[in-house]
């Protein structure tokens, strides 16, 4: 039951919608005037005309280089008649690259900038192919399909905030920190390894002793201790590094709401086991040792079946699962999905067989 103060039905699905429900009346009502608006739904609710596999054609508006190594895309729709999904803080992108890799990147532009995506990518020189075709080839006019923007990260209402960034992982923060109001408690610890390779740091200046900056060519590694003095008030969000995001949450005391958004699956929880693979379609059984992803053991058999990202984010590798438990590792299914199909890339099985509808 709503409380007397509580704020009206539109307004509150609109603050909702970007991400900052907590707003007052008048910054809602400053950002909206500053901002062009247009119809946002809530989060993670799906988009009419728009399906998760759908693509949409897009053009490079423009490319910056905010940093060494990092190059910074404003994207929009390729045709009139086809124009970008709305998006909410902490959603991210599918981008099919012009080879046909699929790579995931998160929106750090502004939702309320209709038609517009902004991405920023740092180069991996040894990474798997996906960074450098972004920095060799998406140049100003070049079109890539994308595919709808999904939320595995949504900023929730809390009364403070403590955010943590390690490198590339300042991009689905740096919404969520434009977005708080003058009035809202909130910190942002950012670490990388040099200023010169951390992207945002001008603009981020302008906040203050808010923004503590962490170089660590400097001042060495963060220091995170204080987070166990964390209350059950405070919403801690974190994207960076495996070993960054490992030591918040060693930091952060239970009970506190900790959100993690990753660009690498998640350590396997134990140590892997073998296993069997039944393809009942094709009458054949594979075997998994504990060094080779389940994928890799189908692709001997059945070589076309497809993959992209072999991290668990963009769903090409899904399969039905028509018997055995599942060791879900991808940060994409959701729990029901999770009942009948795994992604091949990343997931094993729990016990030692699984049936696969291939």
């Amino acid at each position: 039951m709503p409380g007397p103060n509580a704020l009206p039905s539109r307004t509150v699905a609109l603050a909702a919608v970007a991400g900052a429900a907590w707003l007052t009346r008048r910054a809602l009502r400053t950002r909206i005037r500053r901002s062009p608006l247009w119809p946002l739904p809530a989060l993670d609710t799906p988009v009419s005309g728009y399906s998760p596999r759908r693509s949409v054609r897009a053009r490079v508006l423009a490319r910056t280089e905010p940093a060494q190594g990092v190059v910074r895309l404003r994207l929009t729709a390729a045709g009139a008649a086809d124009p970008l999904p709305p998006w909410t803080l902490g959603s991210h992108v599918d981008v099919v690259l012009p080879s046909g890799l699929v790579r995931q990147y998160s929106l750090c532009g502004d939702p309320f900038e209709a038609g517009v995506y902004e991405i920023a990518v740092r180069r991996i020189e040894d990474g798997r192919g996906g960074s450098r075709e972004v920095h060799d080839t998406l140049v100003e006019g070049t079109e890539v399909d994308l595919r709808p923007p999904r939320n595995r990260f949504p900023l929730a209402a809390s009364p403070r905030y403590v955010f943590v960034a390690g490198g590339i992982g300042i991009t689905p923060l740096l919404p969520m920190v434009r977005a708080m109001g003058p009035r809202d408690e909130w910190t942002l610890v950012y670490g990388g390894r040099s200023r010169a390779t951390m992207p945002f740091l001008p603009e981020l200046a302008g906040y203050g002793d808010r923004v503590s900056v962490h170089a660590q060519d400097e001042t060495g590694l963060p220091d995170l201790s204080w987070l166990g003095s964390l209350g059950t008030d405070t919403a801690v969000y974190c994207c960076g590094p495996e070993p960054l995001m490992a030591a918040v949450r060693a930091a952060v005391p239970e009970g506190t709401a900790l959100h993690l958004e990753r660009f690498t699956p998640a350590a396997p929880s134990a140590a892997a086991a073998p296993f069997t693979v039944e393809l009942r379609r094709s009458a054949t059984t594979v075997e998994v040792s504990p060094t080779e992803t389940t994928l890799a053991a189908v692709r001997r058999v059945l070589p076309d079946t497809p993959y992209s990202c072999q991290q668990g984010f963009c769903g090409t590798c899904r399969h039905r699962v028509l018997a055995g438990e599942v060791d879900h590792r991808d940060d994409l299914l959701t729990d029901d999905e999770r009942r009948t199909s795994m992604l091949l890339c990343v997931s094993r099985a729990e016990g030692d067989h699984l049936t696969l509808d291939l």
